[in-house]
């Protein structure tokens, strides 16, 4: 059966015709053209399609587009404020962590909201919470440092 659903996508109010069984990986992508946010596994398994759902990090692949209904959702392309880079979207850019570049949009939405809960964070704590985004490619050993490296501009906005 087929529902209209409200969201809030990177700020902006959004409204999309959508089956019940629809996953918001689909929506995200084929309803409101959000292309950051990756379709790879469809089973919760890479991480890639990850996307901030009301203040947490989640992947879209295991949520049903009307559970959604009302919420908040930040992508990649949201992070940025002002048209200007984010802390962590820069020191990907800085650390060159982009390798191929398919993963990093999910691993820049969950450092993103990691951070910001967080800046205080471990690089032991850093690996457990992003161990459910996959590299391809293994750009881990930068994304490490870059991710240890926007923690000091975290901590400095949120002690601002």
């Amino acid at each position: 059966m087929a529902r209209v659903i409200t969201l809030t996508v990177n700020g902006r109010k959004r409204v999309a015709n959508v089956e019940d069984n629809e996953l918001l990986l689909d929506v995200l992508r084929d309803k409101l053209g959000v292309k950051s946010v990756k379709a790879a596994c469809w089973r919760g398994e890479c991480g890639l399609c990850s996307a901030i759902l009301d203040g947490k990090a989640v992947k879209t692949c295991l949520i049903l587009a009307v559970e959604a209904e009302g919420s908040e959702i930040t992508t990649a392309e949201g992070i940025s404020e002002d048209d200007k880079l984010s802390p962590i979207q820069n020191a990907f850019v800085e650390y060159g962590a982009t390798q191929c570049g398919f993963c990093t949009p999910a691993f820049i939405v969950s450092a993103h909201s990691i951070l910001q809960k967080n800046p205080e964070i471990t690089e032991d704590e850093i690996k457990e919470k992003l161990s459910g985004v996959i590299c391809r490619c293994g750009t881990y050993n930068q994304m490490l440092p870059a991710i240890k490296k926007a923690s000091k501009e975290y901590r400095r906005s949120k002690s601002a």
